[in-house]
């Protein structure tokens, strides 16, 4: 099956992106990662070549009116063909309300409609020490990063550069270990992987934010050995940004959230994604989480 495609409307949505495409592909897989989380294998080409890890995509069912909308999919990873080309993309999901549910019955071949690629993306990687930190299906875009950090794979195009960290640290915390998805795919890149639960299933018992404490004493205390400053990733519910972005704050670690705000359009044209933003004068003003963001430098927010 070949893929429709449609240029996104720039002209009428200023500021998205404007590479996006609205397309209608195939699915080539669907399966189970964990306990109500899924991961969804579409073939396309166009796609694989230009997102960014971080950025994310509106999926929905062709000519389907309940649910209407589509709803936002962060970037798991890209997968390649037999000659090493882009060939489609991975997006992870939980089986949360009507959506998701009706996700799981997708099987191959069937037609998905997708626009995107959307938002900011984050950073390229730097030398100094990585630390990844993902609440529940927060940990989804962190495998592209991860693939990204260790040069295994380029994203976007044209390609863009990214340094090598020093270190490469996830600290991915989930309700019990039957949440715990993709441990293998970032055990097969060498990531050390430190993993916290609520019910103390597995890793620590309590929250993921006590492993960060912990992982950040190591690479930003006072007298650290490292040459180049540690950065942070963070994905996850908002609480557990908040608490990530204050332990940042406080020992001078750059530090980006993505946020998971909910969305009706994607491209900035409802603008029923909003948050707040610091704006340099002492006080705050709305930002698009789907067009500035999804990833803001924590210090920029205003929780």
């Amino acid at each position: 099956m070949s893929a429709r495609s449609e240029p996104c409307p720039s002209d009428r949505y200023p500021g998205i992106v404007a590479h996006a495409r609205q397309m209608t592909v195939a699915v080539v897989a669907n399966e189970p990662l964990a306990s109500d989380t899924w991961r969804l294998r579409v073939a396309a080409p166009f796609f694989a070549r230009e997102a960014k890890p971080g950025q994310f995509f509106m999926v929905r069912e062709p000519g389907a009116v309940a649910p209407l909308l589509g709803r936002p999919f962060a970037l798991y990873d890209t997968f390649l063909d037999a000659a090493g080309s882009p060939a489609g993309i991975d997006l992870g999901y939980v089986v949360t309300g009507k959506m998701t549910r009706l996700m799981t019955t997708w099987r191959t071949g069937d037609s998905v409609e997708i626009w995107g690629p959307l938002g900011n993306g984050f950073p390229p990687p730097g030398p100094g020490t990585l630390l990844l930190v993902a609440g529940g299906i927060g940990y989804t875009p962190f495998l592209a990063v991860a693939r990204e950090a260790r040069g295994e794979r380029r994203y976007g195009a044209p390609p863009r550069v990214a340094q090598r960290p020093s270190r490469l640290i996830l600290c991915y915390g989930a309700r019990s270990a039957e949440y715990l998805a993709g441990r293998q795919d970032f055990d097969d890149l060498h990531v050390d992987v430190r993993l916290a639960t609520d019910d103390g299933t597995a890793g620590h018992h309590g929250f993921v934010t006590d492993l960060l404490g912990d992982a950040l004493a190591e690479v930003a205390a006072p007298g650290s050995a490292a040459a180049d400053p540690p950065a942070m990733f963070c994905c996850g519910p908002e609480p557990m940004m908040h608490a990530a972005a204050r332990i940042a704050a406080r020992l001078g670690v750059r530090c980006w959230l993505s946020l998971e705000t909910p969305m009706a359009c994607g491209f900035g044209a409802c603008f029923s994604c909003v948050t707040r933003v610091r704006d340099g004068d002492g006080g705050w003003d709305y930002r698009r989480t789907c067009i500035e963001g999804p990833i803001f430098p924590a210090e920029q927010l205003q929780f």
